[in-house]
């Protein structure tokens, strides 16, 4: 994260990749706390963008936005949100305005996002209330000016949380939730005042709407249908009216909005992590957005999106970490008791970030749970090969919450210390521990008790991809961080799954399950949780197809002529939600992955 703190006495329980006490101090007072628990990292570079030319600032990110602060720091500007970003690039070139060694080793990170514009003025005629409608953009001071202020939105982010204020009055206006930018207040449209028409149409012969008499003056019968007809085919005509030209407009509004704009940041430090760490937060947004679209994930987390929620401080939940682990590692356990115990554990590394942390410096706790999903999955199977439900049911819990300790602790320095230790031997038995045959043998294939096995080995082998999912990501952290021959690379990371007997079965499955949810055969649009796990599946298979050559060519052998067929851009798109975050970053994997396995 960025701030400092050694071993689990630290205040703020982070880590500085590179210590400055000055901006450390800067953004803890001007961010609020929730904020300020969030924040990644922060490294000086150059910044190019439309508001800003070539100049020296600090580059803040955290795990929603990317903000920008002057060097030394004085305002904190949102620069882009992560739901707003297109593309993560790093651009191989010399900046011309750099000289000698510094424009050799910059590194150059190009951000593809959706500006934001302003309304237009066209819909004016809209709002009767002139006080009323949208917050206006307002211009930055002259004291930001030279900062990127896009405002905040509340694209692709969960509900819960678009409402909280990041900064005290640097940053521009955020608009208020359930409030549309192509369409303002209904009230003051007055839409809300207009009667909603019967369920027939008025007849053509009904009488001129303009007609002056009254509603509550005594009238005969032929009158009374006169005036019930002049009162439905008035707001009816005004309405379909209004809703024409608010479909027309919000259209164009949508055409307008989808302007894209760049920003650019030089990170001139031979050892700059700046790109992987933009890369990181990035995906940690669209999985972590997408899945707050799914309303079982969004109640589990609906503790620390409540912004009156009790505050849990960094003592407190070290004390009960503690007293958890002491439960966890106990002799005599029961299973029962340790499924129980696991299950606590997740739940809570649902809801603190924090937790997380402290889990990589305990190390004990990481170790164990390694060693018993060892034993559940490989050192007790039948001589046939195939699992109990309870074999499967707490080797899932426990890949899931290994799964959850990886989410948003990159920059821990306890994470990576722990998994390459003794030349990555931790990371080696939980990579061969993870694999298992998705298919083993079985003597009643179509028994009541098998297919409800069949549907926990499932369940554990879309854990398994999420956590191989998490370990790849460090992989590719590490490549560009040190040589190929380092541990943890993405090419470490295949050597040693290499011998396993059951790999190719299971990178198989994950192949499979990928065409399956492509192919358009459901019938049906995925859902947010199937999203992304089609996501990190992709990812899986796109790392095998480009490090390893004898998994790519079982794909192809295998999948080539499966993937050629049924699997279509335009299935994907029908398949995924344009409303999902992740949709966009998933169709180009699938076609990343169409051409490496169809024109190579």
């Amino acid at each position: 994260m960025a701030r400092t703190g050694s071993g689990t006495g630290s205040g703020s329980g982070t880590l500085l990749c590179r210590r400055n006490a000055k901006l450390d101090s800067f953004l803890k007072r001007n961010t609020e706390r929730a904020v300020y628990e969030r924040i990644r990292t922060h490294e000086p570079c150059v910044v190019v963008s439309e508001t800003v030319n070539k100049v020296y600032m600090y580059a803040v990110l955290t795990d929603e936005r990317v903000y920008l602060t002057e060097y030394p720091p004085r305002t904190l500007t949102t620069a882009v949100s992560f739901g707003r970003v297109r593309d993560i690039e790093l651009v191989n070139d010399l900046p011309d305005f750099l000289r000698g060694k510094d424009r050799e080793r910059c590194q150059h990170v190009r951000i593809t996002y959706v500006a934001e514009k302003p309304a237009r003025k066209g819909r004016d005629w809209l709002r009767r209330d002139k006080g009323a409608g949208l917050p206006p953009a307002g211009p930055s001071s002259r004291r930001n000016s030279h900062c990127a202020a896009i405002t905040p939105t509340s694209e692709g982010r969960p509900a819960e949380s678009s409402d909280v204020r990041w900064m005290k009055d640097e940053l521009q206006p955020v608009l208020k939730p359930g409030r549309s930018a192509s369409c303002p207040n209904p009230e003051t449209l007055g839409l809300l005042r207009v009667p909603r028409p019967p369920p027939q149409p008025p007849s053509s012969s009904s009488s001129s709407p303009t007609s002056p008499t009254s509603p509550t003056s005594p009238t005969s019968p032929s009158d009374t249908s006169l005036k019930t007809r002049e009162l439905v085919q008035v707001p009816w005509r005004l309405g379909s009216v209004l809703s024409r030209l608010l479909r027309r407009d919000g259209a164009a509004v949508a055409v307008e909005t989808e302007r894209e704009a760049q920003l650019h940041l030089y990170a001139v430090s031979p050892a700059s992590r700046l790109y992987l760490h933009l890369q990181s937060c990035w995906n940690s947004f669209i999985i972590r957005s997408t899945l707050m679209l799914d309303p079982r994930y969004r109640t589990r987390l609906l503790v620390s999106a409540d912004p009156s929620a009790p505050h849990i401080s960094w003592e407190r939940t070290s004390h009960l970490f503690s007293q958890l682990s002491r439960e966890l590692l106990q002799d005599g356990i029961s299973v029962e008791t340790l499924y129980l115990l696991l299950q606590e554990l997740r739940t809570a590394a649902h809801r603190n970030v924090m937790l997380r942390r402290l889990f990589w410096r305990a190390s004990d706790v990481c170790v164990f749970m390694v060693q018993t999903l060892e034993t559940c999955l490989h050192g007790s199977q039948s001589p046939s090969g195939v699992y109990t439900s309870d074999q499967l049911l707490l080797s899932s819990l426990i890949v899931q919450t290994l799964t959850i300790m990886f989410r948003e602790t990159e920059v821990e320095a306890a994470r990576i210390n722990l998994l390459s230790a003794k030349k990555g031997a931790l990371a080696s038995r939980m990579l061969l521990a993870l694999i298992c045959d998705p298919q083993p043998e079985t003597q009643s294939p179509e028994s009541e008790a098998e297919s409800e096995l069949q549907t926990l080995r499932a369940e554990y082998l879309d854990a398994a991809c999420s956590l191989l999912f998490e370990l790849l990501l460090l992989g590719h952290e590490t490549n560009r961080c040190f040589s190929a021959d380092n541990f943890l690379c993405v090419g470490w990371i295949l050597r040693v799954l290499q011998p396993h007997p059951h790999l190719l079965s299971f990178i198989g499955y994950q192949a499979q399950q990928v065409a399956l949810a492509l192919s358009g055969l459901g019938g049906s649009a995925l859902s947010p949780v199937q999203s992304v796990l089609l996501f990190q599946r992709c990812r899986l298979l796109l790392v095998c197809l480009q490090y390893n050559n004898q998994l790519a060519q079982h794909l192809r052998t295998h999948f080539r002529e499966e993937f050629r067929y049924f699997v279509k851009p335009s299935c994907a798109e029908e398949n995924l939600p344009p409303q999902y975050p992740i949709s966009r970053p998933t169709l180009r994997l699938v076609q990343h992955i169409l051409h490496l396995m169809l024109n190579r």
